[in-house]
Formats: structure tokens, sequence, C-alpha cells
């Protein structure tokens, strides 16, 4: 009986934590959405959404870089005793450092990204190590899709993970290659020639996608271990 009720709390914890996750990484969607109508000045074509968190309405995009860290850190919650390999677990570590950018990222404003580099400030680096932080996330991604796809418990939802994961690796790869492209293009300085806007925002919805895919099917699996254990 006592360990019945052990694992009753501990499906309900990560059911919960798997519902937040889910919550704060459609928060995040719905703020970043609500952000292109509210500062329709930043040109989302050449710039990054980080901007967004300076000057007027800043706090929203403050508090959407905080909501996807708290997305990150619950699901880390959920679904913490699904890996069953090494590099499941890396996977876990990877992605509460991505979470840690994450904070970092909101807690600390970006300098636009036509300033000087005389004019980079000492707030502006530290955003910038957040989201060098960042880049763990699609790392995670693939590492933990790819054991829980691999976990017998989670075969119905081995497609769903695998795809998410590809979408989440290939945004950032595109990202990251086109920005390197177009940056040696025009001596390295970002301008309304440097379209670094639009895959910046695929990476974060893809990110996103990921997040909610993978919280999702953990809410279903906790569920349906609450309904046998009834």
């Amino acid at each position: 009986m006592a360990k019945t009720a052990t694992a009753e709390r501990v499906a309900a914890v990560s059911r919960t934590a798997a519902q937040l996750s889910f919550a704060a990484a459609a928060t995040l969607v719905v703020l970043l959405a609500a952000l292109h109508l509210i500062k329709p000045e930043l040109d989302p074509a050449w710039r990054f959404i980080s901007e967004y968190s300076i000057g007027d309405h800043g706090w929203i995009m403050v508090l959407a870089f905080l909501s996807f860290a708290v997305g990150y850190v619950a699901l880390f919650i959920a679904i913490r005793s699904q890996p069953r390999t090494i590099s499941g677990r890396i996977g876990l570590v990877l992605l509460l450092v991505s979470a840690a950018g994450l904070a970092v990222a909101g807690v600390f404003t970006t300098d636009p990204i036509t300033a000087s580099k005389d004019a980079v400030t000492t707030t502006g680096k530290l955003h910038s190590l957040g989201g060098t932080l960042g880049i763990a996330m699609p790392i995670a991604a693939a590492l933990i899709s790819w054991n829980l796809a691999r976990n017998p418990a989670w075969s119905a939802a081995r497609r769903s993970l695998l795809a998410a994961a590809g979408l989440a690796v290939v945004a950032f790869l595109v990202s990251s290659v086109s920005s390197g492209v177009m940056l040696s293009q025009h001596d390295g300085k970002f301008g309304p020639e440097v379209l670094v806007g639009w895959p910046n925002r695929v990476e974060v919805l893809a990110y996103s996608v990921w997040l909610m895919t993978v919280a999702w099917h953990a809410i279903q699996l906790r569920s349906q271990e609450a309904h046998v254990h009834i």
C-alpha cells in the first residue's frame, strides 16, 4: 500500500509538472505573437525576439523568457525518471542548462543588434551569455527524445517525439547557418539586409513545439498510470 501511495504521488507531481510545462510553452507563443502587434516598429524580418525586451512593454518579453525557463524546469521534473541511459540523463542536464540560459536572457536585457561594439553593455553581454547557454537546447531535445522513444512506455509517442526533436534540431541549424552566411556577406554587421529575424522566430517556435509535444505525452502517460492505480 505504501509503495502504491508513493507511486501515485510521484505520478501526480509529474502530471502537474507536465501540465505546467505545456502551459508555459503555450504562454511564450501567445506573448511572442502579441508582441508582434504591440511593437510593430521592430521588423520581424531582421530583428531578434530578444529586442522586444528593450523599452516600452519590454516586461512582456521578459515574462516570455522566464515562462519558457519555467517550462524547461517543469519538464525536467515531469520526465526525470524516464530516460534510462547516460545520454538521456545528459539530455536532462542540458535541459536545465537551457533553462538557466533563458532565465539569464530574461533577467538581463539585450543591446540592440545595431549597437556598435563600443556601446555594448554588461547587461547585454550577460544576455548574450544566456543565449549561448541556450545552444544546449537542440542537443537536449535530440537526446531526450531518442531515449524516450526507446522507452516501451513511450512507444505510442515515438514518431511525434522524434519528429518534434528533428524539427528543433533543423530549426537551430537553419537559424545558425543562415545567420553566419548572411553576416559574412555584410561584414559581420546586422541590418535590414541580414534577415535573421524569421529564422530566429521559427527556431523558438520549434523549441516550443518540442516542449509541448513531450509535455503532452507525459501528461497522457501519467494519466494512464493514475487510472491503473484506481
